[in-house]
């Protein structure tokens, strides 16, 4: 009889979750998607409903879940600083009591078990490029702590469920991801910049527009986090995922606009509490032991998610 993997996807309603789901279903995989809806939208996986492996569940990872599965990919949690910094007591308790609850059902279940951290864990990083051996640079009590450091603590309980219980654990460090069923108002700076663009409004740039981020398309992200799940067992990372072609926000902004033809302006802002001025990840680590890097050009990659955003705001 053919072996069909059961995999949990917790936040699977989300953007990056979404399209994780779609992917494992493709490979044959039964998939249980868990979300509670907070930021996750079922508009994101409405077109799933109808394949037979395919299941949703409206559950909140701060309370235990008793199901059977072989792999947990542990993505719940809101991801940009407008909705992290809307509830932040709950941010903290989703990283850290939802990373309890997961990973006790991981060793029950004797599943795998993935966490998506995130390049956040580095704080406004000192080093650059950063790689994954970095500690970070992070203030544990300004308005992004409940992120940054529920992350963290997620980490620490990843690897000390691995070392006091044997459990099987995978943490990725997910840099800037970008692409379809983004959030139109999750503050992000690819998300803001298309949408003031499209609506013709002036396109906001914080600070001088010279700090950098790295876009990796969220097909390339995917394809890194299945990647690192079915890689061998003593690869528990943390591994970096992200893209490491470096822009300014000023090069985005430009880009944006030539894409979507607007005439909006740019206009500059005062730089936001701990906004990190630079990020971009090392990943010799993914293309050494996973063999990944990412394919999609920016100009690539943004076209799809100008096309979604136009959808989106015809939509409202």
């Amino acid at each position: 009889m053919h072996y069909v993997p059961r995999i949990l996807v917790t936040g699977g309603a989300g953007f990056i979750g979404s399209f994780l789901c779609e992917r494992l279903l493709e490979s044959g995989a039964e998939v249980l998607c868990v979300d509670n809806f907070f930021t996750g939208r079922r508009s994101n996986i409405t077109h799933l409903l109808d394949n037979p492996r395919f299941e949703i569940m409206r559950h909140d990872v701060t309370f235990p879940l008793f199901v059977e599965v072989d792999q947990i990919y542990n993505m719940a949690c809101p991801a940009s600083p407008v909705h992290y910094q809307f509830d932040p007591v709950q941010t903290t308790k989703t990283s850290v009591h939802g990373a309890i609850n997961m990973l006790g059902l991981a060793k029950r279940t004797r599943a795998k078990i993935l966490q998506a951290s995130t390049s956040e864990v580095y704080g406004d990083p000192e080093i650059h490029p950063q790689r994954e051996e970095y500690w970070g640079n992070v203030n544990p009590i300004g308005i992004r702590s409940c992120y940054d450091e529920g992350k963290r603590c997620a980490e620490t309980l990843f690897f000390d469920y691995h070392r006091q219980h044997n459990v099987a654990i995978k943490v990725a460090r997910i840099f800037n991801t970008y692409g379809p069923r983004m959030h139109p108002n999750d503050g992000r700076v690819v998300s803001n910049f298309i949408v003031q663009a499209l609506r013709g409004e002036d396109i906001t740039l914080y600070g001088d527009g010279q700090q950098t981020r790295s876009f990796c398309f969220v097909s390339d992200l995917v394809e890194g986090l299945i990647r690192l799940m079915n890689s061998d067992d003593d690869v528990t990372g943390p591994i970096n995922l992200g893209n490491p072609g470096e822009f300014t926000m000023r090069q985005l902004a430009e880009t944006v606009l030539e894409l979507t033809g607007s005439k909006s302006k740019i206009v500059h802002r005062p730089l936001p509490s701990d906004d990190p001025r630079q990020r971009q990840p090392d990943i010799s680590r993914a293309r050494e032991i996973l063999g990944w890097e990412p394919g999609i050009p920016l100009a690539e990659g943004l076209k799809p998610t100008i096309e979604y955003f136009e959808h989106e705001i015809q939509a409202l």
